[in-house]
């Protein structure tokens, strides 16, 4: 039997006019988008189907309108009868990833966003930073540098042979530079404003847990991989991984390799982009991958894995 995994992607995953092919034609993925708006408060189906890209840039913005685009398309995918057996997301797709096991509803996943969008834009302005993608270094030879040079750290390990770290920015340079003396085929900064997913956005992880503490968590009716643990977690976990997820590195390649362990053949990325699932053919290049993101490839998956 094939086992599937939802992937829903991080920052960075967005585009103009996402969702809006899906949501015109799926009812219940355009009711996702009316209730995530009325939850951030926020003109989400203006600003997914109708605003230039440019608009969707801030973290504040980007964030509840990338989580609200990917429970619209899983919501989309589950009435064409397509169903999980495993959820993982990646950074902020983790909330995602929580509202499609319905451990939180759409109003509470994109209500918490949104107040993580702020307080990582505030944690930026704060306390600046910056982020890197070093390529082509193995996994350990970048943590090695982390350890030898202060105020860096691995932050996101997306893939074997690509590290993203973050941390103070002439740390990070001078981890950028030190990489490509040891070989790294490229170390590439980062169009962000902070140091994400490190210790120095802990005031961010300080300023969110008072909402992820006020939000109704429940049961997932679906296997839930933290990108904090690698491990498939339960619900009295949640909460404090959410608020951990900030200020920890983000474990894809190894949460991708336990979803293969476990049996996983087919992963399914939900959301903007297909980023996700570039990354999973670097990690495993025998597991089938498909990218759910406009309303073509919905048909093609609904009519693949129907």
């Amino acid at each position: 039997m094939t086992k599937i995994a939802f992937m829903f992607p991080g920052q960075g995953s967005f585009a103009a006019g996402m969702g809006k092919d899906i949501a015109e034609a799926v009812p219940a993925a355009m009711a996702v988008y009316d209730e995530a708006s009325d939850a951030s408060g926020m003109d989400l189906k203006h600003l997914c189907f109708s605003s230039p890209v440019e608009a969707l840039v801030d973290t504040e913005v980007q964030q509840p309108a990338l989580v609200a685009t990917s429970l619209a398309m899983d919501a989309a995918l589950r009435a064409r009868g397509i169903a999980p057996d495993y959820v993982v997301g990646h950074s902020v797709g983790e909330f995602a990833a929580l509202g499609s096991a319905g451990a939180l509803s759409v109003r509470a996943a994109v209500s918490v966003v949104k107040e993580r969008g702020q307080a990582m834009a505030a944690a930026a302005k704060e306390h600046p930073g910056s982020m890197a993608a070093i390529l082509g270094l193995a996994d350990e030879a970048v943590e090695n540098l982390c350890k030898r040079i202060t105020n860096v750290w691995p932050a996101n390990y997306n893939c074997p042979g690509q590290l993203v770290i973050s941390g103070e920015t002439l740390s990070v340079d001078e981890a950028c530079d030190e990489a490509q003396r040891e070989g790294a085929r490229l170390a590439v900064r980062l169009r962000v404003s902070g140091a994400f997913h490190s210790p120095l956005v802990a005031r961010a992880a300080d300023r969110l847990r008072p909402a992820i503490e006020k939000v109704h968590i429940g049961e997932s009716r679906t296997a839930f991989m933290s990108t904090v643990t690698a491990k498939i977690e339960d619900a009295q976990h949640y909460r404090e991984l959410l608020i951990e997820q900030l200020t920890a590195p983000v474990r894809f390649t190894q949460s991708a390799r336990e979803l293969i362990n476990q049996g996983v053949t087919t992963f399914v990325e939900v959301g903007p982009g297909n980023v996700l699932g570039g990354l999973l053919k670097r990690i495993d290049r025998g597991a089938r991958t498909f990218s759910v993101n406009d309303l073509a490839s919905l048909d093609e998956v609904a009519e693949t894995l129907g």
